[in-house]
């Protein structure tokens, strides 16, 4: 996916160095958009392997938000992805699927404002939550023009305190002709790591929507307000703050054509940029990033989704095919 290896080298060459609250230095960027369109194949990465148990984990976690469920009891059996931010009883207060399906009504609002009573269609029967999935199937299937089709993850009020606020945390369907689109913002984003995983994960639900909603699959677009490279921890990540440093990085990515000229320049900062330090190795994510940016993207692969209701999807229902990846490339998580 070309646009995506393009946001990369913007990031590492023109990116600002960043301080931030996992202790791991980055290069961010402002505003990075990109959009594939799925009908020329599935975007799932391939200048790097992402089958396996990263694929796994993915649908795994995917099927967690669109369950609803806020404990991670099932999703820890499957992946260790949200160990980190869960309590000691596998309660988990980042917002992401239990919003999607469950956001929280107030009792009674201010003074002026409307809000469902408990009988409303779209209304959770035991609990004054309401499904936003539900209104988006419904209203594709009865207003599929409508502008406000809308899932909204974030409610400042549960942001201000929550372990881990959802990084990407809005996403709009817009139908143009027979073509459903999704547009996702994202407040935050990884991208060696994170970013990949989001535009997989989403491209899988817009599939999926369509194809319960009667369109076909069309593009996924993807806004990042901050995008950013992990660059290492103490001297490590200090370095890429360098001015002489940031000039030779970008001179190099300005010069490389070849995959032989980024390798050089990923061997450059291996060998130039003080080491790791112990336990934080390949929490520097850019000279992985180098490498993969010097590999031609391959032919997409297929996504294969079963026809039945969204509830009643299960992990083998989403079948990737085709998919002939470049080996895979080795990052730490940044926590």
């Amino acid at each position: 996916m070309q646009q995506y290896l393009s946001t990369v080298e913007d990031v590492i060459r023109d990116g600002t160095h960043k301080p931030n609250r996992t202790g791991v230095d980055t290069l961010s960027s402002f505003s990075a958009h990109y959009e594939a369109d799925l009908a020329d194949g599935f975007p799932l990465l391939t200048t790097k392997d992402l089958s396996g148990f990263r694929w796994k984990s993915l649908i795994h976690e995917l099927l967690w938000y669109l369950s609803g469920e806020e404990h991670i009891r099932d999703l820890r059996e499957k992946t260790g992805i949200w160990d980190a931010w869960a309590d000691e009883e596998g309660r988990l207060d980042t917002a992401y699927g239990r919003f999607w399906r469950r956001y929280p009504v107030p009792e009674e609002g201010l003074e002026g404002e409307t809000w469902p009573d408990d009988s409303h269609r779209w209304m959770n029967d035991d609990e004054r939550t309401f499904d936003q999935l539900a209104y988006v199937l419904d209203t594709l299937r009865e207003n599929p023009q409508s502008r406000r089709i809308v899932v909204n993850a974030w409610h400042p009020a549960n942001a201000t305190v929550s372990t881990l606020p959802p990084c990407h945390y809005t996403f709009v369907f817009n139908v143009q002709g027979d073509r459903l689109n999704l547009h996702l913002t994202q407040r935050s984003g990884d991208l060696a790591l994170g970013i990949p995983f989001n535009i997989a994960a989403y491209s899988i639900l817009l599939t999926a929507v369509a194809q319960r909603t009667g369109f076909e699959p069309g593009t996924f677009a993807h806004s990042v307000v901050d995008a950013h490279v992990y660059c290492g921890t103490g001297e490590r990540g200090d370095w890429y703050g360098d001015a002489d440093a940031r000039a030779m990085l970008r001179d190099g990515l300005a010069d490389a054509e070849s995959r032989e000229e980024y390798e050089r320049l990923a061997d450059w900062v291996e060998e130039t940029a003080p080491a790791e330090a112990d336990g934080d190795e390949k929490k520097d994510h850019v000279p992985g990033l180098l490498r993969q940016l010097g590999r031609e993207p391959r032919e997409k692969p297929t996504l294969r989704v079963a026809d039945k209701p969204l509830d009643e999807l299960a992990f083998d229902d989403i079948e990737l095919l085709d998919y002939d990846p470049a080996p895979g490339i080795e990052f730490a998580v940044a926590e």
